[in-house]
């Protein structure tokens, strides 16, 4: 066979009058044209100069062009794809957390897609303030004196104690220094704003004369985080939201609580909101994503006089919302205040009613056997994810294939369009149907489908 001479292959500006290339230059930038052919043409260069018999037929102009297009694709495939969440985790951080409300999802794509009076205010024809969309539903539903809204909660949390505490003490429990996904510790935001970090009590028991000797002059707040991720059992002790805010208030300093994944309905054995501010705090953080079911953010409420103190502190500026967010958050809240919380997918999936799962489980059985796939009717076990209800796992239902082996059809699926994430258990993959949407049922059945067929055929 004929090989390839470094003397046969074609210059690049000869390359680039083809028809096959011009093709190429009428759907995309020169430059990147030139790059993409000029990276092709040192591939070969390299494989020839390193003694591969290459054949010619790769130097002609259409090969060429088929492999600059190979290398443009990037810019036709956005970078996020769709997946079809079947793991059972349904604030699943790694897959975007959660999806939103439809009508969530609506009014952030026109609020993305128009001009939009985000801090505008139409009546008086002044500037106005983004947070005026927000603070109002937000207070309705919560309870809440008045409200703020940054990126994401630990920004939050930030904000409060670089603007209430930086360069005084804040007490705080040593069992409730804690650390979530994503390295976010709390000793460490601690740091950043600026505050002192002032540890009581031990690990698994803190008593309220730990804090009420700890507060000093120089002590700005007391800081009571909820351990969204972990639960201590056994001999342990942890003041009530009440008493700290009488001692906080006795001792003239404020009570600051972080409820982290936070909860606006009874979920499993997370407080809810509207609790924690009739306990006393007098700044209460927490995301609005999670178990709220919104875009990410993070939501500050509390004492007006405090909120008014975060509006004007240059850090705001630094983490505020974007009008896209700002449109779905809105959106998200509505549809609690209207007793619609079942058109918001988190709070949905996490209150599903196991025999509901079964029944749809079943039918995705079915629907998988009509497809030649074959699988079993499995109960599992979910959970709630997002560093929320740890003791509380979600009893549901899947299906488990018959295909195998498990990591060869994992692979497959997610690589499949749609991606499908499941899990493995028992040495089959297994498929939860409780963070499933309802019409993602049938793309999934024949992603199943499609995947077994290909790990068969390897």
């Amino acid at each position: 066979m004929a090989s390839l001479r470094l003397r046969d292959l074609p210059a690049l500006h000869r390359a680039l009058t083809e028809p096959d290339v011009e093709a190429l230059l009428r759907h995309y930038p020169q430059d990147l044209v030139h790059d993409a052919l000029r990276e092709a043409l040192s591939a070969l260069r390299k494989r020839v100069q390193a003694g591969e018999i290459v054949s010619p037929q790769e130097a002609q102009p259409a090969t060429l062009a088929a492999r600059a297009r190979d290398a443009l694709a990037w810019l036709e495939r956005p970078s996020l794809r769709g997946v079809l969440n079947a793991t059972g985790v349904v604030v699943h951080t790694n897959l975007g957390r959660a999806p939103l409300a439809a009508a969530a999802a609506k009014a952030a794509h026109e609020a993305a897609a128009r001009y939009v009076d985000l801090e505008y205010d139409l009546e008086a024809g002044a500037r106005g303030s983004r947070q005026d969309h927000l603070e109002p539903l937000i207070c309705r539903l919560t309870g809440a004196e008045a409200a703020v809204v940054v990126n994401n909660n630990a920004a939050a949390v930030l904000l409060v104690l670089a603007t209430l505490a930086r360069g005084r003490e804040v007490v705080i429990s040593r069992g409730e220094l804690v650390e979530i996904g994503g390295s976010f510790r709390i000793p460490d935001v601690m740091a950043e704003s600026g505050a002192v970090l002032r540890e009581v009590g031990t690990t698994n028991r803190t008593h309220l004369k730990d804090y009420r000797s700890a507060i000093m002059p120089e002590t700005a707040a007391i800081l009571r985080v909820h351990p969204s991720n972990f639960r201590q059992v056994g001999f342990t002790a942890r003041v009530r939201g009440e008493e700290l805010a009488a001692v906080a208030k006795e001792a003239g300093v404020l009570f600051l609580e972080d409820l982290g994944s936070g909860a606006i309905l009874p979920i499993g054995d997370e407080p809810t909101v509207r609790d924690v501010l009739e306990s006393g705090a007098d700044v209460v953080t927490m995301s609005g994503d999670k178990l709220v079911g919104g875009p990410q953010a993070g939501l500050v409420l509390g004492r007006r006089d405090l909120i008014e103190r975060l509006r004007g502190a240059p850090l705001y500026r630094v983490l505020r919302p974007d009008k896209m967010t700002v449109a779905a958050l809105a959106e998200t809240i509505r549809l609690y205040l209207r007793g619609e919380a079942a058109t918001v997918p988190v709070y949905a999936m996490l209150t599903a009613d196991p025999r509901v799962l079964r029944r749809r489980a079943q039918a995705l059985r079915r629907r998988l056997l009509r497809l030649g796939v074959e699988s079993d009717l499995v109960p599992l076990s979910g959970r709630a994810g997002g560093g929320a209800m740890p003791e509380s796992p979600l009893a549901s239902f899947g299906v488990a294939l018959r295909a195998g082996p498990p990591d060869a059809l994992h692979e497959r699926l997610r690589g499949g369009d749609p991606a499908v994430v499941g899990r493995i258990e028992d040495d089959r993959v297994v498929l939860d149907v409780r963070t499933l949407l309802p019409q993602e049922d049938a793309p999934l059945a024949r992603a199943v489908a499609a995947a077994c067929a290909a790990v068969r055929q390897s």
